[in-house]
């Protein structure tokens, strides 16, 4: 480990990397203190807890409760980017542009760039409105009239615009993926608070009880992490051997025990949320009737913390997690590649019998990972009933979930990143 540290920091390539990525970072976290002009804060209830406003004030580093420029941040980007995936699937001319090589990449990533500026004037509009129908949080004197809104609309899309373009710079001239290290920044801008929420609800009030309590939730939070690290590397590796090799060989494909990744858990959080999040919009809360009100039929459905909702949110993160699982290993394909390799899983026959096989294994891999993400994304519910949290506290006090799962994935792709790095610079200075 030292000695892989030594080579990262003797490279002066890669210092020059992590610095520009750093200062990226730095402007990146500046501007999300940039208030949108003509809206004032001071009135605005605190709304952005939980919910899919909960997941984009999360991605923004808590810029959307500060109703920054950087509201939206990097997320109407990843909503294009899974938007485009879904279309290449479906579209033959989409599909073309997956074989054109780097033509075709530099197409996928215009239309990409496109349709996140679209979505993000979009959700600016949905946001700007929602929290401003009345015109109640714009500056005293400020007439709330269409233009208005408008224009802070369009400076929310430009603030996303210049999100995009800081981790477009990081992706060409930093250390790692631009959009994932800008989503696990923001995302842990709320470590802090989470501790300083336990702070004050078990060490401020005192009491053997208490800090036994708080004690535990750390450790819960620690081992937590180190599970998700394990799950995060861990492999099956399916071996192949080459027809025109003699001996063993140790090739092989190695799939990930959660190839999805955090998908199903967003996908799932956004279906979820965002129509509670319209009915909050248009005064339908929860609470305000029993049963009566709109509202506390959305509550009961698509909340995930309420019974009902938690037993949707649960259903859809497998399905998702299973249908992603096989549009990222795709079975047939695999047998097409090795046939074409003139290579074969050992005991199994090419053709139909490899295409069975690597669909029966990755079933099994997909019940596993799907079985890991389910118990992942609950762990923070189900510790908050236990605890009896209240919602404030339940958004910031988060026992594993979908950001530790980011922040680890994150770490790890960089990670390797650094060290390939490090290990090409130093190979191609021998000669």
């Amino acid at each position: 480990m030292l000695n892989r540290i030594k080579s990262i920091l003797a490279n002066k390539t890669i210092m020059i990397r992590i610095a520009i990525t750093l200062g990226i970072i730095a402007i990146f976290r500046a501007a999300s203190f940039i208030r949108i002009p003509l809206f004032d804060l001071g009135p605005l209830a605190d709304g952005f807890g939980t919910g899919f406003l909960g997941i984009l004030n999360s991605f923004s580093g808590q810029a959307l409760s500060r109703f920054s420029i950087m509201s939206l941040g990097i997320a109407p980007y990843i909503t294009a980017s899974i938007a485009v995936q879904l279309m290449q699937s479906l579209i033959p001319r989409l599909k073309e542009w997956q074989e054109e090589g780097e033509a075709g990449k530099a197409k996928t990533a215009r239309l990409t760039k496109y349709l996140s500026l679209f979505l993000a004037f979009a959700q600016a509009i949905l946001l700007i409105f929602g929290v401003g129908t009345q015109g109640s949080q714009l500056v005293n004197g400020v007439d709330p009239n269409f233009f208005v809104f408008m224009y802070m609309a369009l400076v929310v899309t430009a603030g996303s615009a210049l999100t995009i373009f800081l981790a477009d710079v990081i992706t060409a001239k930093g250390i790692g993926n631009g959009t994932s290290i800008l989503i696990s920044v923001g995302i842990m801008t709320s470590i802090p608070i989470m501790l300083a929420t336990l702070n004050d609800r078990y060490l401020v009030p005192g009491g053997a009880g208490n800090i036994a309590i708080y004690i535990l939730l750390i450790v819960l939070y620690l081992l937590m992490l180190l599970a998700v690290i394990y799950m995060q590397i861990a492999t099956r590796k399916i071996p192949i051997q080459y027809a025109n090799r003699q001996g063993k060989s140790d090739s092989n494909i190695p799939v990930k025990l959660n190839s999805p990744g955090v998908l199903p858990v967003i996908f799932a959080s956004t279906i979820l949320s965002i129509p509670l999040t319209v009915a909050g919009f248009f005064g339908a809360e929860p609470g305000a009737g029993g049963l009566n009100s709109v509202g506390d039929w959305f509550n009961l459905f698509f909340n995930h913390s309420e019974p009902i909702g938690f037993i949707i949110y649960i259903l859809l993160i497998i399905v998702f997690s299973f249908f992603y699982t096989f549009m990222t290993i795709n079975p047939h394909k695999i047998a097409d590649n090795l046939s074409k390799s003139n290579a074969f899983i050992p005991g199994v026959r090419p053709g139909e019998d490899t295409k069975n096989f690597i669909a029966r294994l990755v079933f099994k891999i997909a019940v596993l990972g799907t079985t890991y993400l389910v118990l992942l994304s609950a762990f923070p519910i189900v510790i908050a009933w236990i605890f009896n949290f209240t919602a404030a506290e339940a958004a910031t006090i988060v026992i594993g979930g979908t950001g530790l799962l980011i922040i680890v994935g994150v770490a790890v792709e960089t990670t390797s990143q650094l060290e390939t790095q490090a290990a090409q610079d130093s190979y191609t200075g021998l000669f």
